[in-house]
């Protein structure tokens, strides 16, 4: 957001505040919440947007490791997680299901993006 608006301020391309914040998203979330949003804020963007989301998203595999190892000791990278307990069939089936119908019933405008996010 901060990028585009400074690019509206020095006069060099003009954003509405709806395409800066639709712009901005790419770089905190998803391809599809890219794309949801741009389609909300500013339709205009949304082809552009889509490729630069997507883009990015497929970069992420050369650009993480570097970050990964600069940030992380090797110590850190070698630990291992177990899983703390199972998860039945049952609840990998009602948890998404449920949280889609909750947020289908408080927040409507929001159900597409959940559901892409639960059903994935």
């Amino acid at each position: 957001v901060l990028g585009a608006l400074t690019l509206n301020y020095f006069g060099l391309i003009s954003f509405t505040l709806p395409q800066a914040a639709a712009i901005g998203i790419i770089g905190g979330a998803d391809g599809p919440t890219a794309i949801y949003l741009s389609g909300k804020l500013a339709p205009e963007l949304l082809g552009a947007i889509a490729v630069a989301a997507y883009s990015y998203m497929a970069l992420v595999p050369l650009i993480q490791p570097p970050i990964m190892r600069a940030l992380t000791s090797e110590k850190e990278r070698k630990i291992r997680m177990v899983q703390l307990r199972t998860v039945s069939k049952r609840e990998k089936i009602l948890f998404p299901v449920v949280l889609l119908l909750l947020v289908a019933l408080l927040l409507p405008d929001a159900a597409p993006l959940l559901g892409m996010f639960c059903f994935g």
